[in-house]
């Protein structure tokens, strides 16, 4: 099973694959790591970033993804472009989309002790995590 890990950061959904095989984790390297979305002012902008969320989804047969949540208030509340860009993601067709706390991916990395591989980027990790977790959670 494969699943779309996504942390979003700003104006950018920051993506890392995940497989599990039985009961080993793996990471899968794509060449898109992170898709920006510019100046959301503009719906052209927003419509170009939804494209190109469609067409990684479609090209790398992806179906599940699991998004790390944000906070909706307080000090590490998310901007409001991370939320345009977690809607574009909701609205995907035929990708279930799951949303995951940090401390539900937090409790699974210490539960599992899923490793961080070398092929990742160190600003990947959060978004392994978060699909890792989805694919170890029951």
């Amino acid at each position: 099973m494969k699943i779309c890990g996504i942390e979003i950061k700003g104006s950018e959904a920051i993506i890392a694959v995940a497989m599990l095989e039985g009961q080993t984790l793996s990471h899968v390297a794509l060449a898109t790591k992170k898709i920006a979305l510019d100046d959301d002012d503009e719906a052209a902008n927003v419509k170009v970033f939804a494209a190109q969320v469609a067409s990684f989804v479609r090209e790398n047969s992806i179906d599940r993804m699991a998004i790390k949540k944000r906070s909706k208030k307080g000090e590490f509340a998310g901007g409001p472009t991370t939320f345009k860009i977690e809607g574009v993601f909701q609205l995907l067709e035929n990708c279930e989309v799951t949303l995951l706390s940090p401390q539900t991916i937090n409790a699974q990395a210490k539960k599992h002790g899923f490793e961080l591989p070398e092929t990742l980027n160190k600003y990947q990790h959060e978004a392994y995590k978060a699909a890792c977790s989805a694919l170890l959670k029951k």
